[in-house]
């Protein structure tokens, strides 16, 4: 019997998800399905108690449809990740033609100089309802970067003949059309080398070495370590819902 007890006690110390440590290998959620608990809302001043972020439903929500007046507001995990798989779930809607986006190993300056006043560095998986093509592309929101870093090209702009050709691939679901399907995201880092996916099609795999590791993303401390985000873009009228968001680490 006391042999047994000792075997029971070691099982139960050892095990790292007793104590809420999750194992090299296990999925955590990064959303309680109650609250933004472990997210902070990240904007500018005139922008702070505007409620685009809620929480209904277990969903993640945004909703600034009807209100362009605001700059880029980001739901930002207050937790920082480095080499990780991650997975999530996305629903679009037909009415609203705003841009978003996952962004990835980034943090937010609020420092003397920062763009805006207060800006959000790092890259990020597109999400363009619009355009189905560019969702999975990355976009480098670095200050001194701000350019599509995959594929390669001088800055924001990207034509249809500039996808690569696996995102000619991409379809996307809509509220409206099938309310009961959601899309699926799936961003996984190790060292400079990230790939995404979108509804299991592989968009990106993307070599980031001299580039997520280059002066700008060193100088802004983003690019191999940092948190997720979601993005509101400026003065986009948007709505958009996440769930079920999961994620890995890499050890």
């Amino acid at each position: 019997m006391r042999a047994q007890f000792i075997l029971l006690f070691l099982l139960l110390t050892s095990h790292p998800a007793i104590h809420g440590q999750p194992s090299h290998d296990s999925w955590i959620s990064l959303l309680n399905g109650i609250n933004l608990d472990g997210w902070s809302v990240m904007c500018l001043t005139e922008d702070q108690g505007k409620e685009y972020w809620k929480v209904i439903d277990e969903v993640i929500e945004c909703n600034s449809l009807g209100d362009s007046d605001h700059n880029y507001v980001w739901l930002m995990s207050e937790r920082e990740f480095a080499d990780f798989h991650l997975k999530l779930e996305f629903q679009l809607f037909r009415s609203s033609g705003g841009n978003s986006g996952v962004q990835f190993r980034s943090r937010y300056d609020m420092s003397e100089g920062a763009r805006y006043g207060g800006w959000l560095n790092g890259p990020q998986a597109d999400i363009h309802g619009p355009v189905p093509a560019r969702t999975g592309l990355i976009y480098d929101e670095t200050d001194g970067v701000r350019r599509w870093i995959y594929p390669s090209l001088p800055d924001w702009n990207i034509s249809p003949e500039q996808f690569p050709s696996p995102t000619l691939r991409t379809q996307l679901v809509y509220a409206e059309d099938e309310p009961e399907k959601w899309n699926r995201m799936e961003i996984i880092c190790r060292g400079m080398q990230v790939e995404t996916r979108v509804n299991g099609n592989r968009v990106a795999d993307f070599d980031g070495e001299g580039i997520l590791n280059d002066e700008f993303h060193r100088a802004k401390n983003v690019g191999t370590r940092g948190s997720i985000a979601l993005q509101l873009h400026m003065n986009d009228e948007l709505k958009i819902r996440y769930r079920n968001i999961k994620i890995r680490e890499f050890k």
